[in-house]
């Protein structure tokens, strides 16, 4: 046993432990809060499961719900609650049988009394090292007036401290009154949340309000409850990985854009490719994960826009064969959906690909679509920026879409995130002798030098193909260039 488990009482959820910096000090009286839904039920059966796991004893005082309940939920998670007793605690005037409910009136007084004397009763007969109490709203309602309840409260605490037991306390906050009693006794308070979208899936995420002598992990953290339990995803903090590499550049599998991004993409940076859809933005990220496979490395790309059966389909028009790179290891490549990802949930995949899988080029295609996980654009701004921070600090190079609204004339992007990233490569649709044309440059680099010239790129089945810079045109990048003088500046049919 390390010290740390001497010290913690492990929640049985690795994210949540690690918010906590350990888990729930021992001996102490904690509460969960949130309302009904958000999954106390399931954290307080898990934190009871690692308890018997590690032959500790446990007890359940349920006095909003039943065994028989209780059973069937855990049943839903695939749990048989071995190890853990369950006391169900009936209210005193359930014990009477019809003729003494009409005769006799309890006194709220005797029911709070009874109630307490019997958690008493239940904690002497089985002396648990771990204990959940649900739920406070009961005694609540038993106590009738803050002063009694926080007198109640600060007798369970007494009383659980001198048996140096851990307990978990659930409250659901059905209570009128937004009664704050608890806090100010408990040992530490999580709260959970549910929100509802206006589409897509509720997003549920969780907070430490407080915790006495402790650092922890602040913020909100998202978590989802899923067969087999809760998973807590914690708060990306970058400047809390850091790994040793090499910075170098890293080429493409063609030879111009190489050369247009000045020999390649330093590791460990961040490039945005910027266009309206459709021109090419997705394939030519493509390009790189074929360099990085030509290294023998692998990379992860997250496709949030298109469905992945036509990704491939497209891959192969440009010789790519995506499938072959996934059979092969060198490829992660996984559909996103934004209506049902939490934002929390999908940086957690994207660490695990970095750094239990070892993906050494991430690519997320697009920033649009992770745009609709969001519920506030404020915050998707700062998620990225931990995000990219912490794929930099990793050696991961990555590689952003974004889809800019319009076809030609004045673009504007969803969202602004141009100063995140270390490169920017822009795409152009523009007509010229009749036809639309697609025209590439790199704006932005911060790690060294780069071309400046614009230059037209077609895609076709031998890859991409970049032109020469375009000196005739002016206004290339407005979508509606002027020729200045007549050259062979443009791409031709015959010359693919």
């Amino acid at each position: 046993m390390s010290e740390t488990d001497e010290i913690n009482a492990s929640t049985g959820i690795t994210g949540l432990d690690d918010i906590l910096m350990g888990g729930l000090a021992k001996s102490r009286v904690y509460l969960l809060e949130g309302s009904p839904g958000t999954g106390k039920t399931t954290i307080a059966l898990q934190f009871l499961r690692e308890g018997a796991a590690r032959n500790e004893r446990t007890l359940y005082i349920a006095l909003s719900e039943t065994e028989n309940e209780l059973r069937d939920s855990a049943r839903s998670h695939g749990w048989d609650l071995a190890g853990i007793e369950i006391y169900e605690l009936v209210p005193p005037e359930n014990l009477l049988d019809e003729d003494q409910q009409q005769s006799l009136l309890y006194s709220s007084d005797l029911e709070l009394g009874e109630t307490t004397k019997r958690i008493f009763e239940a904690f002497e007969r089985v002396k648990p090292d771990r204990v959940v109490l649900d739920s406070l709203s009961e005694i609540r309602l038993l106590a009738q007036s803050s002063l009694r309840y926080r007198r109640q409260i600060l007798a369970l605490k007494h009383y659980f401290a001198k048996q140096n037991a851990t307990v978990l306390m659930l409250d659901d906050l059905t209570s009128e009154t937004n009664d704050r009693t608890v806090h100010s006794v408990a040992h530490g308070v999580i709260m959970l949340e549910e929100l509802a979208r206006n589409y897509g899936a509720e997003r549920r995420r969780l907070r430490i309000i407080k915790y006495r002598g402790r650092r922890f992990r602040g913020g909100y953290h998202d978590f989802t409850i899923q067969t087999g339990g809760v998973e807590v995803y914690p708060r990306l903090v970058s400047s809390e990985h850091h790994a040793n590499f090499t910075r170098e550049k890293m080429p493409s599998n063609n030879v111009e854009l190489t050369a247009l991004l000045g020999g390649g993409v330093e590791r460990g940076s961040s490039v945005l490719i910027l266009g309206p859809a459709g021109t090419g933005k997705s394939l030519l990220a493509l390009n790189f994960i074929v360099g990085a496979a030509a290294r023998n490395e692998r990379s992860a790309m997250f496709v949030f826009d298109e469905e992945l059966g036509l990704l491939k389909e497209r891959a192969l028009g440009l010789g790519v064969d995506l499938q072959g790179l996934i059979d092969s290891d060198k490829l992660m490549l996984e559909q996103i959906d934004a209506a049902e990802l939490t934002p929390g949930e999908f940086s957690e995949r994207v660490r695990e690909c970095v750094e239990v899988m070892g993906a050494r080029t991430v690519v997320i295609d697009s920033l649009n679509g992770f745009q609709a996980a969001m519920p506030e654009e404020n915050a998707l701004i700062l998620h990225m920026h931990e995000l990219l921070q912490f794929l930099n600090r990793q050696g991961a190079t990555t590689f952003l879409t974004v889809a800019q609204h319009g076809l030609v004339g004045d673009m504007k992007a969803p969202v602004d995130v141009t100063y995140l990233a270390d490169t920017v490569i822009l795409l152009r649709y523009f007509e010229a002798l009749g036809r639309v044309r697609r025209a590439i440059s790199v704006v932005k680099k911060r790690t060294g030098m780069h071309e400046d010239t614009i230059r037209e790129f077609k895609i076709s089945s031998a890859g991409f193909r970049l032109g020469e810079p375009l000196t005739r045109f002016q206004g290339v990048l407005r979508g509606v260039p002027v020729l200045l003088e007549h050259g062979n500046d443009l791409l031709h049919d015959g010359s693919e």
